[in-house]
């Protein structure tokens, strides 16, 4: 089974470990999104459960626009799941979303 909480506490953590306390810096947003998702990967392998992940990850200042994301999957809903954790600051959001797809 797709455990939501346990890959919640994943992003949280990889979010929190780029993003905790930065400024919004434009050219660091690839950097920051890349290592959200390659850490989310890394963990989420790391637990040995018989899952393929897909991972995403926005980031954007916050300066009063508007963000909106939506997503559609064909799946087994018995095994396969996912999870979105949207973090923000005074600075940016950070929108992050993982798949889990059972093999």
């Amino acid at each position: 089974m797709f455990d939501g909480d346990e890959v919640n506490g994943i992003i949280k953590a990889c979010i929190d470990e780029q993003l905790l306390n930065a400024p919004y810096k434009h050219a660091f947003v690839g950097t920051w999104t890349s290592n959200i998702v390659e850490g989310c990967v890394k963990q989420l392998t790391a637990l040995k459960k018989p899952f393929k992940y897909v991972v995403t990850c926005v980031i954007m200042q916050k300066n009063g626009a508007g963000l909106h994301t939506a997503s559609s999957c064909y799946w087994d809903n018995d095994t396969d799941g996912s999870k979105t954790y949207r973090w923000e600051s005074n600075a940016m959001y950070c929108v992050t979303t993982v798949f889990g797809l059972a093999i």
